[in-house]
């Protein structure tokens, strides 16, 4: 059942959340995505995700997970809302106190760019040990264990690939993936995701 989680205003919140508003239409035409599909998709609705993108209401956390595993994303990436890049801005150097951090899988994000790119480069790190929901988004992926061990299933037949620090795995876009502790305890990771609204 399609679900409200915030009232509507008749003007736009705030800043914030108007770019998240034009964030998520802006996954979603890249997805080609109706409203009503990404409603039905994210079993939230349809009058409410027009709201949303349009910047008249604010979603609840758990109202942005679904509305970001529907899209193929996370939230990280839909809360680090691009800002327009400076005239002339080729470098973008992001310090290690700095950087869009949320969750993302089964633990914690941080962009590792500020400015739009063609790619998304995030820094992982959780200590989960049960594998959660596989996920599986258009983009093409890699990844690279920075810490820790850790135990990658992309859905093929035989055992899921275990990873030891130093170790990397590309994905093409549409392979369903997760992954857990290995060993039980904290990894880290780097995970390079294509842009998922310039493909």
């Amino acid at each position: 059942m399609a679900k409200n989680v915030a009232a509507p205003t008749s003007s736009p919140v705030d800043e914030v959340t108007v770019a998240l508003g034009e964030r998520i239409r802006a996954m979603r035409h890249a997805r080609r995505l109706t409203l009503v599909e990404l409603a039905s998709a994210s079993e939230l609705s349809h009058p409410f995700l027009s709201q949303l993108e349009r910047g008249l209401t604010r979603p609840s956390m758990g109202s942005l997970e679904r509305i970001a595993r529907a899209l193929g994303t996370s939230q990280v990436e839909l809360l680090s809302v691009d800002r327009p890049a400076t005239t002339g801005d080729e470098v973008d150097v992001v310090r290690a106190d700095e950087g869009s951090s949320g969750a993302y899988a089964e633990g914690i994000a941080r962009m590792l760019v500020s400015d739009p790119r063609s790619f998304h480069p995030m820094e992982f790190r959780a200590e989960n040990v049960e594998f959660g929901d596989f996920f599986d988004h258009d983009e093409d992926e890699w990844m690279f264990v920075l810490d820790g061990t850790v135990e990658i299933d992309l859905d093929r037949e035989g055992r899921p690939d275990v990873l030891a620090p130093g170790d990397s795995v590309f994905y093409a876009g549409g392979t369903r993936h997760r992954w857990r502790s290995a060993d039980g305890r904290a990894y880290r990771l780097i995970i390079v995701k294509e842009h998922p609204a310039r493909l």
